[in-house]
């Protein structure tokens, strides 16, 4: 079965127990085309596991050059496509790294991307045992 027990990226942070996948949110991408066998949901999946892994190097190229505005930009994406698909915690991660991004420059943040990487491993391997 897959990990669905809430769970907290560092205790020292203000994101709130969440799961891995809402599964709510999988229901209302199921909805947005019924009947169709859950094509929509693999189709979305696919393009979310494929896109997030060259958001998540980007972040690690942007914190090497100290590029602020691009991180910032792909912390916003990654936020985005991860509320999409219900992946609250890596969304509730994402977010931190964006308002840290804006506000304080890119020092720091070196410990939030790697926690996005491997709640990313946790939501890819979670979402291709949802969608199938």
């Amino acid at each position: 079965m897959g990990d669905l027990a809430p769970r907290k990226a560092k205790p020292d942070q203000d994101v709130p127990d969440l799961p891995t996948i809402d599964l709510e949110a999988i229901s209302n991408l199921r909805e947005l085309n019924p009947g169709d066998n859950g094509e929509f949901l693999r189709e979305i999946v696919s393009i979310y596991i494929e896109d997030t892994p060259k958001r998540l190097a980007e972040l690690k190229s942007c914190l090497a050059s100290g590029d602020a505005t691009t991180f910032t930009r792909a912390a916003h994406t990654i936020k985005g496509s991860s509320a999409n698909v219900g992946a609250q915690l890596l969304k509730a991660t994402a977010e931190r790294l964006e308002a840290i991004s804006r506000r304080d420059g890119l020092g720091g943040v070196s410990g939030l991307i790697a926690e996005c990487d491997a709640e990313f491993e946790r939501v890819k391997a979670e979402l291709r045992r949802i969608a199938g």
